[in-house]
């Protein structure tokens, strides 16, 4: 009798431990918004440079794709992962646009992009990263030094932000109280760089 109960409370203790494991594992890993913060600075400094604009997109992509895998959506690649995380992202269209641009940029070697292109790319990552939790709802800006303001569509607060040359009264630079309905992302023109 003593063995018999020893067996049972051995194959209960392996079965429990079996369940916690695969609970564990499947249980999303939280985002360290610190560090993605800080790649997501770096991918605006490279805003600053026309040239350097097909590497921020790519550099986003693939922070995007980090934070993807962090929080365990299935796929083998990074448009298998956009698939499965479609629901818990509100800009699919944007995220979209940028993956599929910066697949071009890989697939042509495109060594230019248009500003309405990287603008409406990094807005949908950046969009994107926050309903995944990488980065807060606070301001993030990456200063340079040219003096133009670049603003993804439907985010005017954040993508690369540029100190002005002038004064702008406080109640310019407030957020509108009404909600603006997102901007449709264009669709990617074949055979054209710019």
């Amino acid at each position: 009798m003593n063995s018999e109960l020893i067996a049972i409370l051995i194959a209960a203790a392996v079965i429990v431990l079996l369940i916690a494991i695969v609970v564990f594992k499947r249980r999303p890993r939280k985002v360290n918004v610190d560090s993605c913060t800080k790649r997501w600075q770096a991918v605006q400094k490279r805003c600053a440079d026309k040239g350097t604009w097909p590497q921020a997109i790519a550099e986003a992509d693939k922070l995007l794709d980090d934070v993807l895998k962090r929080r365990h959506y299935k796929g083998k690649t990074t448009g298998e992962r956009l698939v499965t995380a479609q629901h818990d992202l509100t800009n699919n269209e944007g995220v979209w646009f940028g993956h599929k641009l910066r697949n071009r940029i890989e697939a042509e070697s495109l060594k230019k992009v248009s500003k309405q292109d990287t603008l409406e790319a990094l807005g949908g990552f950046r969009q994107a990263l926050k309903d995944l939790g990488a980065l807060s709802e606070r301001k993030v800006v990456a200063e340079t030094t040219d003096p133009v303001k670049i603003v993804a569509p439907g985010a005017p607060d954040v993508a690369l932000v540029k100190p002005a040359t002038k004064k702008v009264p406080r109640s310019a630079t407030k957020r509108p109280v009404a909600a603006k309905a997102p901007a449709k992302p264009r669709k990617l023109p074949k055979g054209k760089i710019l």
